[in-house]
């Protein structure tokens, strides 16, 4: 989108289910790697904060390290953990005398790309976290694409049972609660066995064998308020990955007699396994895959599932085009928005030129001349009736030959590093981060219609975009969203998180000043102030009453009168999609609380209040 916002982040878990041996005869060295890094770029759009990766050695050589973690940050994070990982593996070939097995050189896999959302940065924040100990069974290494909305919650109670921890982000909270259920578990293990007169290795052994990760995630998760795939895996060699019950965030995985894989989206398992749509498995909501240290896999439904809401989002914009799903139902938005365009322009397709930017749109934008070539083909079959039989040859060619006008007249062609400039020069050099394709309409004649993924702050479409594809002097401009207006923050994994990013919330505010009724916005914050001290099942959100006395399209109008730029000698209109036209495209993933404020879970509603608290007393 063209008010770029950072996103969810994305994970990969790949288990071997053979030994290594047969990988490196069947594929050649280094195979189950090669598919983590392909898996992991593929989903770098995810995470351009950093990588990181981890790999457990399941029946390492006594002395031998087995459990290995990388990371590294910056968007090339992953090509620098990987080119550390092979000359670690090419180091050891080397010096393979020493007796050392080869690093990195596992059965059970995981990787991360990183997109923060609490505003924490470093390579510290990096996952996969790792909570070392001597005893296999209980190392844990973490990752997730989550955000908790109680996550002090959680601190408390794991800070009342004795613990200590010596961090406060949310990954190394979840670490601390998790690895302290496995570790009294272990130990209750261990002291039963002992008990029954095991020693050594067969002791450890029947620990690791009897390990419980189900009823760890269990006790661990009921504490969860928010949107999550957390997925980890133990030194000893068990791995596991759980949605929230909610269905908020998405996973997919597919498993053979050969490997388990799971990923953030389907389309990437389809690519680097090279699998059809239906050989990849969405994990459900509050379910879990677990794979024990032997290789078996577990499906458990650890939560019954709760009013399920997956991100809508993730099909508007964070997920891959190329899933078959999420193709379909991307052109769908852009066709649905076609009658409103047509309002918007006056029906005068003679006199409009279609396109899209940035080219995450692309998608929407086939699907919206789709439903263009379906109306202007109506629009033939009109005119030839019409002519009757006195329709000459000539006046066929004219009408069958008409076409909607398409060009690419937006480019963003450059990274311009406007933090070098002051003032002044640094707002001149923000107007040329898109460019025009000259001559490409006619001045005074042509209208631009530029379909865009979403608008949240509205910044970009003015100082920018806007700006920029005036100079072509069109008849008018015309911005389409592919997706409703943005007015709620997320609390589930979207860096969307204050009231004043949202330019629908500052439209709703000048609204209410025209109106005369600027108290409403007083009587909103004292409702929420008091709702603090409601339970969870009281609360309700009352920031919806800022937009209560307007209309969808008023709210629209005002907004496309705040990105018109001053010296702007044309008229824009803004064209939204409604929530209702989302759900028919997104049937499955209606999770939409930023664009109706209907949140799923208690924490949502208590983020969004507190949300507008915190914009209120600093306003």
């Amino acid at each position: 989108m063209s008010d770029k916002i950072k996103h969810e982040c994305g994970v990969v878990q790949i288990r071997l289910r053979k030994p290594l041996e047969y990988y490196s005869a069947k594929y050649g060295e280094g195979w189950a790697l090669g598919k983590l890094y392909l898996m992991m770029e593929k989903q770098h759009n995810r995470g351009q904060e950093g990588a990181g990766l981890a790999v457990v050695k399941i029946a390492p050589p006594v002395k031998n390290e087995y459990i290995f973690r990388e990371r590294a940050l910056g968007n090339r994070a992953i090509r620098e953990i990987f080119g550390k990982v092979h000359g670690a593996r090419a180091h050891a070939r080397i010096e393979k005398g020493c007796g050392e097995a080869i690093p990195f050189d596992g059965e059970l896999l995981m990787g991360h790309l990183r997109y923060s959302t609490s505003g924490c940065s470093g390579l510290s924040y990096v996952h996969p976290f790792l909570r070392r100990s001597n005893w296999k069974c209980q190392n844990l290494a973490l990752a997730g694409n989550f955000n908790m909305t109680n996550l002090d919650g959680v601190l408390e109670c794991i800070v009342a049972e004795g613990q200590h921890p010596r961090n406060n982000a949310d990954t190394f909270i979840l670490l601390e609660q998790l690895g302290g259920l496995l570790d009294r578990q272990c130990e209750a293990l261990y002291d039963r066995y002992m008990a029954e007169g095991l020693r050594g290795r067969a002791l450890t052994d029947r620990v690791e064998a009897e390990v419980d990760i189900a009823a760890i995630l269990a006790e661990g998760s009921k504490l969860w308020d928010g949107g999550y795939i957390i997925t980890g895996v133990t030194g000893s060699g068990e791995g596991f990955s759980i949605r929230d019950p909610w269905g908020i965030r998405s996973a997919h995985y597919y498993i053979d007699d050969e490997v388990v894989v799971l990923a953030s989206e389907r389309a990437v398992i389809q690519t680097a396994m090279n699998l059809t749509t239906d050989q990849v498995n969405e994990l459900q909501p509050g379910e879990a895959i677990i794979i024990r240290k032997s290789g078996d896999v577990e499906m458990r439904q650890i939560n019954e599932p709760v009013n399920p809401r997956p991100c809508s989002f993730e099909r508007i914009y964070f997920s891959r085009g190329t899933d078959a799903d999420i193709y379909r139902e991307r052109k769908a938005l852009g066709r649905f928005l076609v009658p409103d365009i047509l309002s918007e322009i006056e029906g005068d397709i003679d006199h409009a030129v279609f396109s899209f930017i940035p080219n995450t749109a692309e998608v929407a934008w086939y699907g919206m001349m789709e439903g263009l070539k379906a109306y202007n083909d109506e629009r033939k079959v009109e005119r030839l009736t019409a002519l009757g039989a006195d329709i000459t040859p000539e006046q066929i060619k004219e009408i069958v030959g008409h076409k909607i006008r398409t060009e690419k007249i937006a480019v963003k062609d450059i990274k311009l590093r406007t933090f070098i400039a002051e003032g002044g020069e640094r707002n001149e050099l923000a107007t040329h981060v898109y460019d025009i394709t000259y001559d490409s309409i006619v001045p005074g004649e042509d209208s631009v219609v530029v379909i865009d993924d979403s608008i949240v702050r509205g910044t970009t479409l003015k100082r920018s975009i806007v700006k920029i594809l005036s100079r072509l002097k069109p008849r008018k401009i015309v911005i389409v969203s592919s997706s409703p207006q943005v007015r709620y923050p997320d609390c589930y994994g979207i860096d969307m998180s204050r009231m004043d990013e949202f330019i629908a919330f500052h439209a709703a505010l000048s609204l209410l000043r025209d109106a005369g009724k600027e108290k409403l916005l007083d009587e909103v914050y004292a409702r929420c102030k008091a709702s603090e001290k409601l339970p969870d099942s009281e609360v309700v959100n009352h920031v919806k009453e800022v937009y209560a006395p307007f209309t969808y399209d008023q709210v629209t109008r005002r907004i496309a009168e705040m990105v018109t730029p001053e010296d702007c000698e044309c008229p824009v209109g803004i064209v939204y999609q409604t929530v209702e036209k989302l759900s028919e495209a997104c049937p499955r993933n209606n999770g939409d609380w930023y664009f109706s404020g209907d949140y799923p879970t208690p924490g949502g509603v208590r983020t969004v209040n507190r949300a507008y608290m915190r914009w209120y007393e600093t306003r």
